[in-house]
């Protein structure tokens, strides 16, 4: 067994690196070094684990079962490093050089996240964040884990351990292209069940706040397609005669575009209105730099934020 005082923790910092990238290059441009010095980080990390860690495979280096076994616990160690070593005192985003870990959709993405990196590529041009999208219960987990600093999702049925701040009011709608036989009239309820539509596979409210809701009436609505991401659901909308229904706030993301092609039109059933909710783990509450990048979210999203829907969206959704 190695001792711990034997082993340079830089060697750990080239570790996650290289798992991450699985490529000797990217991880030494990913770590401001050398080339050379990757590789000999490699093998010293060898000696040090007794295992190969890296392997040539057929899509390039791939990882020894030791290795997976490896990247969480590596990265979650050198997490707590990051927060031991960060300054309390007289924080400056201008200076932090912190890796964030976001969970965050490919629709909350697409909503937020350009202004949100704007923002931090403003006030903190050093801090680095990676965007990952899990289920909601991994997403829970990756909390208590600390494989996350926060989460932008919905509904999330959590403990006390972790902190829930709603963010943004939102509803469903229904989307189809501006020459669909269905457009042109209000939609009723029989002439939403006659519709085919598109699903998001992994959207937790197409079920909670459609599927779910028509069951309990009943009825089933008819799914000819179903999707992992939103962002090509416009594109099948406008080429065919399928429908979709999906967040307000997305829907008017995508039908206010000039040409868009689209248009939004209320669901003809009771569908409660929902928070997009930011999570995060209790112990990060005194942590300045986490407590910095939740505030920078927040303001992003608020009414005046860049992020927040147009002020006609928003009387319409108050019916002005």
């Amino acid at each position: 067994m190695w001792q711990l005082r034997g082993l340079d923790l830089n060697l750990l910092l080239a570790l996650d690196a290289l798992l991450e990238e699985r490529h000797v290059t990217r991880a030494a441009e990913r770590l401001g070094l050398s080339q050379p010095a990757v590789s000999n980080a490699l093998g010293r990390l060898r000696d040090v684990f007794g295992d190969d860690l890296l392997v040539r495979g057929r899509a390039g280096m791939e990882p020894t079962p030791r290795a997976l076994e490896l990247a969480a616990p590596v990265r979650r160690l050198l997490r707590q490093a990051e927060r031991l070593l960060e300054s309390e005192a007289g924080f400056d985003p201008a200076l932090c050089r912190r890796h964030f870990t976001v969970r965050m959709s490919d629709l909350l993405g697409h909503l937020v996240l350009p202004a949100c990196i704007a923002r931090i590529a403003a006030e903190a041009p050093s801090v680095a964040i990676d965007i990952l999208h899990l289920p909601p219960a991994a997403t829970l987990d990756a909390l208590e884990r600390d494989e996350l600093d926060l989460a932008l999702s919905m509904g999330l049925a959590h403990g006390a351990s972790i902190r829930a701040q709603p963010l943004l009011p939102d509803h469903m709608v229904c989307v189809l292209r501006k020459g669909h036989p269905a457009a042109a009239r209000l939609l009723t309820g029989e002439r939403f069940l006659a519709l085919r539509h598109v699903r998001v596979a992994i959207s937790p409210t197409d079920s909670r706040f459609v599927d779910d809701v028509l069951a309990a009436e009943g009825k089933r609505r008819q799914v000819a397609m179903t999707l992992p991401h939103w962002l090509v659901v416009p594109e099948v909308l406008r080429a065919t005669d399928l429908a979709a229904v999906m967040s307000s706030r997305l829907a008017r993301a995508f039908v206010d575009r000039p040409g868009s092609g689209l248009v939004l039109r209320d669901v003809p059933f009771a569908s409660s209105c929902f928070d997009w909710t930011l999570y995060w783990h209790a112990r990060h509450d005194s942590n300045a730099a986490h407590a910095w990048l939740r505030r920078l979210v927040a303001e992003v999203v608020s009414p005046g934020g860049r992020a927040a829907p147009p002020a006609a969206a928003a009387r319409r959704r108050r019916g002005g």
